[in-house]
């Protein structure tokens, strides 16, 4: 029969260690004894008490312990007697010296400062680690909430909600529901499925809605107005309100587990719409193939993650209301414009459409030089709210046309259609005239016996007279059309208007009054130098009129871009005479566009349309006099912009 073995006896060392560890309660702390070297661990943390002389030995031992000691991995202490090469040893990370000869107490309190030493060590660490991921988590929503107030556009300001709330708390999807309707029973609303991501799987899932009711989870929220963290939604409690609908998982091929979904309320403290995200991952690295990698890789969302999102959800709420409010001013905007458009085309029919191809032709050329690599505008680049200024001073460009006589818009020929028709009048009173002055003479000619031969010529002379009439109203009519008119004509017009008739009140009257002659020698197009003055006025009422509105700073431009649309490069445009680059960009632009759709437009009563070809040649011949800016037409012309209102 054999002994049982013997448990090997504390060496000196560890027994001094343990009556210490003893007198302060931790004498399990002991972990090993190596005789000249014993190793404690208190709270994860390591306390190494060595002979000196096993230190002063220098060996590999010796050295390593003083390098984890210098390192910090390692408290280390070292008894024995008094040697001046210990003093040294403090240096590399010895943590105290111990006179073996003092006893216990000495040794004990060195292990009570150590252990002391290292918990606030600890909780310094700790401390520190919590402040770093406070600054990273304050940090990431101050960043969050900038790019929340940034966003205008609706869609992409949800689509970064979902995604910052998903950063935030690590997971791997989510979606957003929006409330739709106004009744103040929120459960007569519905909820809009508007988009979801997923890391880990492609899913294409279109707009539905769906009542509010306590029966889903977003309804729930959206009811109560109060999130709910579920750690595992196929284990729900047996009284849940509501129910979790396993088919997407199944059709799928995805595993559901913890969600978190929140209230998304407005600063009017209206829930507006629901954050739903889905199992938070350990690793957000991580990338759920399988509904088994839910079990090793979900947990549940932590208080911390609540805490943050619902943070992020408060401001995400108000961004959202606030986008809502954008996106309702800015249709208020556009339709503002709109209906200005509308009121400037019912004032002049005439040039119907004109606007919105301007725009067009406009917006399209802004395109084609964003995208360009070459050239003086290679690093011109137009942003969203660049192309809606332009394109409303585009669309506004004429509306000064208001502060114009809608005679003078509407003019189609040189007469007023009222002087035309007073001029017939003139000209048929002539012919009465003509022929009541031959009646009177053939009755004097046959009273006093005249023969065939006087009549016959009095009635030749009557012919003569009334042709020369009918002349006369032919080179009026001609002259009346916008054309070029010829330099005969302008002095035929200039007799016609020397000669002079009675009237039957016996008052001399010309043929031609003055303002009539003016306006048919126009030598082109149909009005008179005061009238194309009075048309070139609508620029300046443009301008005055968009300077009243309240554009905000995101449209400041529009009143100069609008304003500027008839300058020249070289000056010689109105109503400012501005040069080059005193003209704005999107001013320059829209001339290109102004002139080219007022050669082709088909839908001008007192012109034709101007064939392409022509068109582009006119513009380049404006290039060549300096008007219009050449690096925007050779744009213009290569990327075929204009082709977008032909």
């Amino acid at each position: 029969m054999t002994d049982p073995p013997r448990q090997a006896e504390p060496s000196a060392l560890a027994t001094k260690v343990l009556h210490a560890l003893e007198r302060l309660g931790r004498a399990d702390a002991l972990r090993q004894d190596q005789g000249d070297i014993v190793a404690l661990e208190v709270g994860g943390h390591a306390i190494v008490v060595a002979e000196s002389n096993a230190i002063l030995s220098g060996d590999s031992r010796a050295e390593t312990l003083l390098a984890k000691a210098l390192r910090d991995e390692i408290a280390l202490v070292l008894m024995g007697p008094e040697d001046p090469r210990l003093e040294s040893l403090l240096a590399r990370g010895v943590y105290d010296l111990v006179d073996g000869a003092l006893g216990p107490a000495r040794l004990m309190l060195t292990l009570r400062n150590a252990i002391e030493m290292l918990e606030l060590k600890d909780r310094a660490e700790n401390r520190a680690r919590w402040l770093r991921r406070y600054r990273y988590e304050a940090g990431t929503l101050i960043d969050c909430a900038r790019d929340l107030a940034r966003e205008r556009d609706m869609g992409r300001l949800l689509a970064t909600v979902l995604e910052r709330c998903r950063y935030l708390a690590g997971a791997d999807a989510g979606s957003i529901y929006v409330v739709e309707g106004t009744d103040p029973d929120v459960t007569k609303r519905q909820l809009r499925f508007k988009l979801s991501q997923n890391e880990s799987l492609t899913l294409p899932v279109g707009e539905f809605v769906m009542p509010i009711s306590m029966q889903s989870i977003a309804g729930s929220v959206a009811i109560t107005r109060k999130l709910v963290a579920i750690d595992d939604v196929y284990h729900l409690p047996e009284d849940s309100p509501f129910q979790f609908d396993s088919s997407f998982d199944r059709r799928v091929g995805y595993r559901t587990r913890s969600i978190l979904a929140v209230p998304l309320v407005s600063a009017e403290d209206e829930v507006i719409g629901i954050v739903q995200l889905i199992n938070k991952k350990r690793d957000p690295r991580e990338r759920l193939r399988s509904p088994s990698d839910s079990d090793v890789h979900v947990i549940p969302f932590d208080e911390r993650s609540v805490e943050l999102v619902a943070s992020l959800a408060a401001q995400a709420g108000v961004a959202l209301e606030n986008a809502a409010l954008y996106e309702e001013i800015r249709r208020i905007l556009d339709g503002f414009v709109r209906a200005s458009v509308q009121a400037i085309e019912q004032r002049d029919p005439t040039t119907s459409g004109h606007s919105q191809r301007v725009a067009t032709l406009s917006l399209r050329l802004a395109d084609a030089v964003t995208s360009v690599g070459e050239g003086p505008y290679k690093a011109t680049t137009f942003t969203a709210f660049d192309l809606r200024q332009l394109e409303y001073a585009s669309l506004l460009h004429d509306f000064g046309k208001i502060g114009v006589r809608e005679q003078v818009l509407v003019k189609a020929k040189k007469l007023y259609g009222w002087q035309l028709e007073l001029l017939r009048s003139r000209f048929d009173q002539l012919l009465r005239m003509n022929e009541a002055e031959y009646a009177s003479q053939k009755l004097e000619a046959i009273t006093r016996g005249a023969g065939r031969e006087e009549l016959q010529s009095l009635e030749e002379s009557l012919l003569v007279r009334a042709g020369q009439i009918e002349a006369y109203w032919s080179l009026v009519r001609d002259a009346n059309e916008p054309t070029v008119l010829p330099q005969e004509a302008s002095s035929r017009l200039e007799e016609l208007s020397a000669l002079t008739y009675k009237d039957p009140r016996g008052n001399t009257k010309p043929y031609l009054e003055r303002d009539e002659l003016v306006s048919l020698k126009v030598t082109r197009g149909s009005l008179t130098l005061d009238e194309y003055r009075e048309i070139q006025s609508h620029v300046s009422h443009t301008f005055d009129f968009l300077s009243r509105i309240p554009w905000g700073k995101s449209f400041s431009q529009v009143p100069i871009i609008a304003g500027c649309h008839h300058e020249k490069l070289n000056g010689r445009g109105y109503p400012r005479g501005l040069k080059g680059d005193e003209i704005p960009l999107g001013s320059r632009i829209m001339a290109i566009a102004d002139i080219f759709d007022a050669l082709t437009a088909s839908d001008r009563p007192y012109k034709k349309a101007v064939p392409l070809d022509r068109a582009l040649d006119i513009l380049h011949s404006e290039v060549r006099e300096g008007s219009i800016d050449p690096d925007l037409l050779r744009i213009f012309v290569e990327s075929g912009a204009y082709r977008v209102v032909l």
